[in-house]
């Protein structure tokens, strides 16, 4: 009984840690073009003549 909730606690841990590191490599990628695109916003930002 023990050995199982053990392997049950050891695929959770290590679920858990790649959920987080997918998350992590996820919101790295997010932010980045987030700030690209605002860069480019401002940029471009000067072109426009109303």
């Amino acid at each position: 009984m023990n050995e199982k909730a053990y392997k049950t606690m050891s695929r959770s841990g290590a679920g858990a840690l790649t959920v987080g590191i997918i998350m992590m490599v996820a919101g790295l990628v997010c932010g980045i073009i987030a700030v690209v695109s605002g860069a480019r916003l401002l940029h471009d930002k000067k072109e426009i003549m109303f």
